[in-house]
């Protein structure tokens, strides 16, 4: 055999190899033949082998020590990094590509860094991009065009997407696909409709990417009007994705009766063995508060995976079940599963509930020890909210200050309220100090800060939270309560008082459980309006706050005792509120879930689940 002959066939090994170990040993062969020194062919088909191995560092290091490096050696790195979901060093590595200065990128590398722009996403990077390649000698190349078009859709930038997608000379599926996804994901249903009568080589996946788009943008209602018409087209449901994407929209806005309508659809076409909609399935029963059938479904499936007992996990911890949490999780352990970090996420915040202070630690502990798992600032906040459910104000703020996060808003607001809840007043007053300086963005925030000045008779710096409180009204987003009854569902506004259906009836409960609630000795708790008006007019403020209205109209339309109320509401609910709702259910006798910004609220028996702690 010649040595063109033996290199060739050394080149086809290379290629062929899976294995890390035999990655480094054909490294080992090429460079004691010396091919390494006959041009980079041998070096770039490493690196493409050693990113198929996971061995970045490897690549890396190969890359650095290339005497010669060309296009496809650039491109081997860049494929390297999107391959294993690094878009960010794809960029950097762009830029040193750039500015090196002896090559300037090809067809190829302008769609791979165009990739990388659309997993961040990165739009100004992007459209930089952009530019160079529109003035480039590939100018017209359609692959380009066609990644261009998914990085534009990503950014939630459809129009601009639209207006690539016009110059493409030979549009094939991908493109369609992504540009119908852009339209999606902004809620542009009219224009999604249009592109997918107008598509001439449309499938499963085409729909299953509007759908997607759909339910990412949080249009769930489009979501399943575009099924409904894909149904109509006569569409063979091959592969179960899209009705994932289906019940996964059913879990971001808690829709449980579309969700329960997907599950029937699941059970009617025979992918209820699929592990990956069943995990989806667990997930959206969670996320609507129907833990019964969450658990039903986790307990019925024949084999589990980590997603499975990650889902039910989390969703007993959110709920306040955090003794069944804890229990799962160590069946799940017996198995022989390894936990990761979203079922750590659960397990601390699951402990917090129920005050296993010392247990909690413990779970952190083994999840870097035991695991060799990197902690997220959302691990953090669960230890943080840990120590300050305990009581342990000196504790929590150890916490942040040796975390390697910058501590978010939320963070702080959960040191402050349990420094009002403990009477560490002077912490406190402390904390809001810096939060007054940082401009927080949430109106809990500053009632917070109000109730923390307010303690220690500072009234002057009360003053100063109503005026940045108002100046936030300008610009914060109303607060809105959003009530499911299955066949009718309604949206309330805080401070709503214009017409609208069943306003007066509306209206009269409300007087008539607050009546009741006075009986029982329920005080209005002004505190949490910061604006200077009379008693009188703070108290009327109140009665018209969203998750109220949305409570009563549930109410008013009926349905059986035993089924509760469910409300989703966008901000933190009130101190007010959450004491006017622990007394509306032990009066109607009826369960009221509430799914606010932080957490579930189960409020039943005049208790809720959150332990007046959220």
């Amino acid at each position: 055999m010649t040595a063109a002959n033996r290199l060739k066939q050394l080149v086809r090994h290379i290629k062929q190899c899976q294995c890390p170990i035999q990655a480094k040993n054909l490294h080992a062969i090429v460079v004691k033949s010396g091919a390494h020194l006959h041009g980079p062919l041998y070096s770039n088909t490493l690196i493409h082998l050693y990113a198929k191995a996971r061995l970045l560092n490897d690549a890396l290091q190969l890359f650095d020590e290339m005497p010669h490096r060309d296009l496809a050696s650039w491109a081997s790195l860049f494929t390297a990094y999107n391959h294993l979901h690094m878009p960010a060093h794809a960029l950097l590595l762009f830029f040193r590509m750039i500015g090196a200065g002896d090559i300037s990128p090809d067809h190829f590398i302008f769609a791979t860094v165009v990739r990388a722009c659309a997993m961040l996403p990165a739009v100004d990077v992007g459209r930089q991009l952009h530019a160079q390649f529109a003035v480039s000698p590939y100018c017209k190349d359609d692959v380009v065009k066609s990644s261009l078009v998914d990085f534009y859709a990503k950014c939630g930038l459809p129009d601009e997407a639209g207006k690539v997608f016009g110059s493409i000379v030979s549009k094939n599926v991908v493109s369609w696909t992504s540009l119908i996804y852009g339209y999606a994901m902004v809620g542009r249903e009219g224009v999604v409709i249009e592109l997918l009568r107008k598509m001439p080589c449309k499938n499963l996946r085409t729909w299953t990417a509007a759908i997607s788009g759909f339910v990412q943008g949080r249009h769930t209602d489009e979501s399943f009007r575009i099924f409904s018409e894909m149904r109509r087209d006569g569409v063979d449901i091959e592969d179960p994705f899209v009705l994932s994407s289906l019940i996964a929209g059913s879990s971001s806005l808690a829709l449980l009766e579309l969700g329960k309508q997907a599950h029937g659809l699941v059970l009617r076409l025979g992918y209820a063995s699929n592990a990956y909609v069943t995990n989806a399935l667990i997930d959206m029963y969670a996320k609507c508060s129907d833990l019964s059938s969450a658990s039903k479904i986790f307990h019925d499936m024949r084999e589990r995976d980590i997603i499975s007992w990650t889902s039910i996990i989390v969703g007993m911890a959110q709920h306040g079940r955090g003794k069944e949490a804890l229990s799962l999780y160590d069946d799940m352990v017996s198995t022989g599963l390894k936990p990761n970090e979203v079922t750590f996420t659960g397990l601390i915040y699951a402990c917090s509930h129920v005050g296993l202070v010392e247990k909690g630690r413990a779970i952190f502990k083994s999840m870097v020890e035991e695991y060799g798992l990197r902690p997220s600032l959302q691990h953090y906040t669960c230890l943080l909210d840990l120590y300050s459910r305990s009581g342990d104000i000196d504790e929590a703020e150890n916490v942040l200050k040796s975390m390697p996060f910058k501590p978010d808003e939320t963070m702080w607001a959960s040191l402050l309220s349990s420094c009002i809840r403990v009477g560490r007043t002077e912490i406190g007053v402390r904390i809001a100090d810096d939060l007054l300086q940082t401009r927080p963005e949430s109106p809990s925030t500053f009632v917070l800060m109000s109730n923390v000045y307010a303690r220690a008779a500072m009234w002057d710096r009360v003053s100063t939270v109503r005026k940045s409180m108002m100046g936030l009204d300008r610009r914060k987003k109303p607060g809105y309560s959003w009530v499911d009854l299955g066949n009718d569902s309604r949206v309330f506004y805080a401070g709503e008082t214009g017409n609208y259906p069943m306003k007066d009836e509306i209206f009269a409960l409300l007087k008539e459980l607050e009546a009741e609630m006075r009986k029982r000795g329920y005080v209005p708790d002004t505190t949490v309006v910061l604006h200077n008006m009379e008693q009188h007019d703070k108290e009327w403020q109140l009665f018209w706050h969203s998750e109220r209205q949305a409570v009563a109209y549930a109410l008013l339309g009926g349905g059986p005792p035993e089924k509760p109320v469910r409300v989703i509401k966008n901000l933190r609910i009130c101190d007010d509120c959450h004491v006017v709702l622990k007394f509306i259910c032990d009066i109607v006798r009826r369960e009221i879930v509430v799914r606010d910004a932080n957490r579930y609220h189960h409020f039943r028996d005049g208790k809720c689940s959150c332990s007046d702690f959220w």
